[in-house]
């Protein structure tokens, strides 16, 4: 090929012409590997493009010689005796740079250095959690399956951060300096942990426990020595931890959505990769048993869904078929809709018919409303699962995807009711007459329904899975199992994760909460999947499912959450009995009036007093926020390009390899016409 030549004929090299073969061994100054090396007759010739050839070489550097010789398609016979060629005019320099001190130091340092990367890279991916049991179910069932306990740790880990500021700067000096608040002593009943009344009213996890003290002689006038309000002020800590603490995951979300868009984007050509993966993907380094099944498992699984992308693709029909096809899509659509609408108008009027007996309902009612709301939210992926059976859809991933639609549209619904419900009906009723604590109420509220959500996914997961797995092999007499359902389990992962960044405001201690239900979850989930479940029966390759479920995680579920917090803090009036904002109209007055107290009693700091000014405005907000939408439009946009640039030189590749297939095809038809 024109890309390859040097100006040498390779035909020229292959040539075996034995009378012309000279004698390199009487050359002075060789020593006897070159001696050795060059007694092979018949490899390299004196003629005028070997000598040319040699000329080219030797006029080049070492390292873009050494790169020629590595890409000219010939023999390593043939390029053994070419470098030996050429090295003898050049031995001087070549020992000089092989003998230097610095050479030899920096070869020993680089290798040093990789080799230590390498190791903390082994001991950083050998200590991630759940790595060895992530392993294996990678092996076992796919990365389809994978996807899902790789975003429940995701998760996990932005619990564990929000957790560890809130309990750092809020809880823990909230128990330091008021260790009790209440006086009167309340009985304990079991029912108060499943509704979150009685004692646990009056404690951490709700946001009427936290209250601000003021001196009396800064709210006076009347003062002889400095104004000093409280040591901690928790009116401040209570406002700035939460937003920080909200901030900071906003900005891991954006660097998770970018890191996950820059790796799907890559063109995976199953047909280039399979030569790879058959013969360059084992690891010899495992030597234990357990390792060495695991991979053999993970890489045939592996092949199974290169195989499987390799004959996908739906076939075009005739025009009827098509029609047909089209009518059946459009009656799913339309009945899984009308069944999300049926669905969302039942909460609304629910909610609305409780709201009429919001104070003389006992506890036991208090679960009604999220048991019904999770009860829908678990009965209706069942109902889509039934319609996408009747559209039969030949590609799994495709059917994953509208799965995840349609539960999303459900989910998101079922929230926008709540929220109104919570934001609307509660905090600012139309009749005036207002709960005395509405803050520590709707903090009640979502700890039920992030409860009934534990207790209702424990409840799927043993009699759904295990009883049905049970009854098909034993009254059935069916040997397959049942495939895991990914859609359900990620869109109620998110569901829950929303709930939890939502009542972050109301109940602190929900991140913490949530941190032991996703612990229970992953143990259970994963029992579950190597019990009860099996690998699909049509093997594919999750390659940009990651992306999708950070997606939805960013957009709509926190950003969602952020809003209904925002417009919390913003709009609505806080209770005038309870918590740290009390007397106040609105949570964000309790940073000007630190901003005032600071310009008074220290005017040194009124720097603070500006940083905090420009931060509470919502033109600061607004511009963050499109700022981050912009990085993540351009990293999309970069992200497409080089996947378009990815693939025009794929199909590069494969244009030149089929104009080396008709070349020697040409070349085979002139031999057989010489040879007649």
């Amino acid at each position: 090929m024109p890309s390859r030549s040097v100006g040498w004929s390779a035909a020229v090299l292959s040539q075996r012409d034995h009378s012309s073969v000279k004698d390199f061994s009487q050359v002075p100054g060789t020593s006897n590997r070159d001696n050795d090396m060059e007694s092979h007759k018949g490899l390299i010739h004196e003629v005028p493009q070997t000598r040319h050839l040699l000329r080219t070489l030797q006029a080049l550097p070492l390292d873009e010689c050494a790169r020629k010789l590595r890409v000219m398609p010939i023999s390593l016979t043939e390029k053994s005796e070419l470098r030996a060629l050429v090295c003898r005019e050049r031995r001087g320099q070549i020992l000089s740079v092989e003998t230097s001190r610095n050479s030899h130091f920096q070869v020993r340092l680089g290798k040093s250095l990789r080799g230590a990367r390498q190791g903390v890279h082994s001991l950083l991916t050998s200590v991630q959690l759940w790595h060895g049991a992530l392993k294996q179910v990678s092996g076992r069932f796919g990365t389809g399956a994978l996807s899902y306990f790789l975003f429940l740790r995701t998760l996990l880990l932005y619990n564990v951060f929000l957790s560890l500021i809130i309990n750092l700067f809020l809880v823990l000096p909230e128990v330091i300096h008021h260790p009790h608040h209440s006086a009167n002593k309340i009985s304990f009943m079991g029912l108060n942990i499943f509704t979150g009344t009685g004692i646990l009213t009056n404690s951490l996890m709700f946001y009427g426990y936290y209250n601000y003290t003021e001196d009396k002689s800064c709210s006076s006038g009347t003062k002889t020595e400095p104004c000093n309000a409280q040591a901690y002020n928790i009116r401040l800590a209570y406002l700035l931890t939460i937003g920080t603490g909200l901030f900071a995951t906003c900005i891991m979300l954006v660097y998770s959505v970018f890191r996950t868009l820059g790796g799907s984007f890559h063109v995976f050509k199953s047909h280039g990769n399979m030569a790879l993966k058959v013969f360059s993907s084992w690891d010899f380094k495992v030597s234990k048993m357990t390792s060495v099944q695991m991979q053999a498992e993970n890489l045939c699984t592996q092949l199974k869904e290169m195989l499987c992308e390799l004959h996908s693709g739906n076939p075009k029909g005739k025009l009827t078929t098509r029609l047909i096809w089209m009518a059946l899509h459009f009656t799913a659509w339309g009945i899984s809709l009308t069944c999300i609408f049926c669905c969302v108008l039942t909460v609304y009027v629910f909610s609305e018919d409780r709201e009429n007996v919001n104070n003389i309902r006992p506890d036991e009612s208090l679960l009604a409303l999220p048991f019904l709301v999770c009860g829908l939210n678990h009965l209706m992926p069942s109902v889509f699962n039934m319609v996408a059976w009747m559209e039969s859809y030949d590609s799994p991933s495709l059917c994953i995807y509208v799965a995840i639609i349609r539960n999303l549209f459900l989910k998101v619904s079922t929230l926008g009711v709540l929220c109104y419900r919570w934001m609307g009906s509660i905090a600012s009723p139309k009749n005036g007459t207002r709960l005395e604590c509405w803050e520590t109420f709707v903090g009640q509220d979502l700890y039920r329904f992030l409860l009934m959500d534990l207790i209702f996914g424990v409840l799927h997961t043993i009699f759904g899975d295990f009883l049905w797995r049970a009854f098909t092999q034993g009254v059935l007499r069916r040997k397959r199992k049942p495939a895991f359902d990914i859609a359900r389990n990620v869109l109620e992962l998110i569901y829950g994760q929303t709930l939890a960044w939502f009542g972050v405001l109301f109940s602190p201690l929900l991140p913490t909460f949530q941190i032991v239900k996703l612990i229970l979850l992953f143990y259970l989930k994963r029992a579950s999947l190597m019990m009860n479940c099996q690998a699909p029966r049509k093997a594919w390759r999750a390659t940009q499912m990651t992306t999708l479920f950070i997606s939805l995680l960013c957009f709509p579920s926190f950003l969602g959450a952020a809003a209904g917090i925002t417009y919390t803090m913003w709009r609505l009036e806080p209770s005038s009995i309870c918590g740290p904002f009390r007397m106040l109209s609105s949570m964000f007055l309790a940073g000007k009036e630190w901003r005032k107290s600071l310009e008074t009693s220290n005017p040194s700091l009124t720097w603070l007093s500006w940083a905090y000014t420009v931060l509470e405005n919502p033109l600061f907000l607004f511009t963050i926020a499109g700022l981050f939408l912009l990085l993540i439009y351009i990293h999309i946009q970069v992200g497409d390009g080089q996947r378009r640039i990815m693939a025009l030189l794929q199909k590069q590749i494969e244009n030149e390899g089929e104009d080396k297939k008709f070349l020697i095809n040409k070349l085979q038809v002139l031999h057989e016409q010489q040879e007649l």
